[in-house]
């Protein structure tokens, strides 16, 4: 169940993530309206989509360093979303930004503490969504408390993938989409 409510909102949100951090996505959750920008903070961006039943807001950041160089890949991020009438709050997804290895593992680190995913693919390009939705405060938490987050994945053809992020802003980003989309 836990695996499926991931899946069914990371399919949803897929459309939102097409575009670098600093700009504004050309696709929403309303029906095509683009969204909007909330703010930029330090490495971190905050933005609205749709209304009513449909509003959505999300912070992403774009990864710091990627291994290995030179690998093609698509769009990397790393998201928490928000979704107000479905009662999600900071649900957190990785874009690998390349097709992933449905059968293999994602994970999280965050100071000491590692988080485990599951991949799966949409429209060519996989996300990875927390295994067991119980530990989503305590990977909020450590990503508060934290100066980075090192998220790996695995793709189709077998290529481990390390992506490192920067957590600055994290929290004022956290915050601006949790008063924009309270619950």
């Amino acid at each position: 169940m836990n695996k499926m409510l991931g899946l069914f909102a990371g399919v949803a949100l897929g459309a939102l993530i097409a575009v670098p951090a600093a700009a504004q996505p050309a696709v929403g959750g309303s029906g095509g309206a683009p969204a909007s920008l909330l703010g930029v903070f330090n490495n971190w961006s905050a933005f609205q989509t749709g209304s009513g039943s449909s509003l959505t807001c999300y912070a992403l950041s774009k990864p710091r360093a990627v291994r290995p160089k030179g690998a093609k890949r698509g769009d990397i991020y790393l998201m928490v979303s928000t979704w107000p009438a479905r009662k999600v709050r900071a649900e957190t997804q990785v874009v690998l930004g390349y097709p992933g290895n449905e059968k293999g593992a994602a994970s999280l680190g965050i100071g000491g503490s590692k988080f485990n995913f599951f991949i799966r693919n949409t429209g060519g390009q996989a996300s990875a969504w927390l295994d067991k939705l119980d530990e989503n405060a305590r990977m909020i938490d450590a990503m508060k408390a934290g100066v980075s987050a090192v998220a790996t994945g695995i793709s189709q053809r077998g290529t481990r993938t390390t992506d490192t992020y920067s957590l600055s802003g994290f929290n004022d980003a956290l915050a601006k989409i949790q008063s924009s989309c309270p619950i």
